[in-house]
């Protein structure tokens, strides 16, 4: 995808209006906190002094990653073919809660091990049945790694909403994403792998090995393509795809997790303006998460304490980001307050269109 597809959000006219809407908001009935930028930011990415929503959807991007069999422990003892399963059948909180929140939530079997049922929520649009292992040779080739961008790419063309959450899912997807984020930002893997302070130290070791290993192993790749092609996971190179073209609809992108992380990276290294259309979740305190989203120089929406799987965060946030465009939209002004001030007409006809 060519640069130029995709617009920055960057619009000086608007941006001062947006914020003056929202001072005029915060004068009635007091400062809102972190709603007020955001609220800023979602006129910016719809280019609208009016931003709205419609069929939000909240995808989980999943696939199976050779690293894996080098004893990389799988999230709560369970395979990524039980994951999505769960996912589908309404028995982890992130389908109820999306459920609850009226988000579309879909699984995209990007490159699951495992042959899935057919369900009215899945996507098959699997690359293959999982990566190779990264430590002996590339996860993918070259021709792969292009094939998912191109799958997530019609995946977001398809969408009928302008809002794309997405999260990774997958035994090794927090690994294969450590080592992408690691090579392009240069960052030391240990810093995107290390949970917190209570992680055993036996489990750390033996993790670095293989990671370090891998590192090792494809340590001329710096290309953006040539590190997804060796470390990634095909849930990353079609989350790419899938921001990519989101962001030239110029859709807002909840970025929910490490793997998501990884995927944004990527992607900005394609074309720079895809983080202009980026907010973040989190749905664990792993201290890996801090390190990604530094990069981004971003924060969560929410901060909950939560240990859950990816994609969790972002079905409990998406009610904060309705209401920041709430905001906007549906809180009506005292008549004192819309004549004392020099205000912006309350529809969008007089204001510049970035094309």
């Amino acid at each position: 995808m060519h640069q130029t597809l995709i617009s920055p959000t960057a619009n000086p006219d608007l941006e001062r209006a947006l914020r003056d809407r929202v001072d005029r908001r915060s004068a009635i009935a007091g400062g809102l906190g972190e709603l007020e930028p955001l609220a800023v930011r979602l006129g910016l990415v719809q280019n609208t002094l009016t931003p709205r929503f419609r069929d939000p959807t909240l995808a989980l991007f999943a696939a199976d990653h050779g690293l894996a069999v080098d004893g990389i422990a799988s999230l709560w003892g369970r395979s990524t073919q039980e994951q999505t399963l769960m996912a589908l059948q309404n028995r982890l909180p992130v389908s109820v809660f999306a459920r609850v929140q009226g988000l579309q939530f879909t699984v995209v079997d990007c490159g699951v091990a495992d042959t899935l049922p057919s369900h009215a929520r899945l996507m098959a649009r699997k690359i293959a049945h999982g990566t190779r292992n990264a430590r002996v040779g590339p996860a993918m080739t070259l021709e792969q790694a292009h094939a998912g961008l191109r799958v997530g790419m019609e995946i977001a063309e398809h969408l009928p909403g302008n809002v794309l959450a997405c999260a990774g899912l997958g035994q090794g997807s927090a690994e294969s994403a450590a080592l992408v984020l690691s090579r392009l930002a240069d960052v030391p893997v240990r810093e995107f792998v290390v949970s917190g302070p209570d992680m055993r130290q036996d489990e750390l070791a033996h993790l670095l090995t293989v990671l370090q290993n891998a590192q090792a192993r494809h340590r001329e790749a710096h290309d953006p393509m040539d590190v997804l092609a060796a470390f990634g996971g095909f849930e990353i190179a079609v989350m790419v795809g899938a921001m990519l073209l989101a962001a030239s609809k110029r859709m807002l992108i909840v970025v929910d997790g490490i793997a998501a992380c990884a995927a944004l990276k990527l992607a900005a290294l394609i074309a720079a303006p895809v983080t202009d259309y980026a907010v973040f979740c989190r749905s664990h305190a792993h201290r890996g998460l801090d390190e990604a989203l530094a990069l981004f120089h971003a924060s969560a929406l929410l901060e909950l304490g939560m240990d859950s799987c990816d994609g969790t965060g972002a079905a409990l946030a998406w009610p904060m980001i309705r209401s920041a465009a709430a905001l906007l939209t549906e809180l009506h002004e005292t008549a004192e307050n819309r004549t004392g001030m020099n205000r912006p007409p309350d529809d969008d006809a007089n204001l510049p269109v970035l094309n």
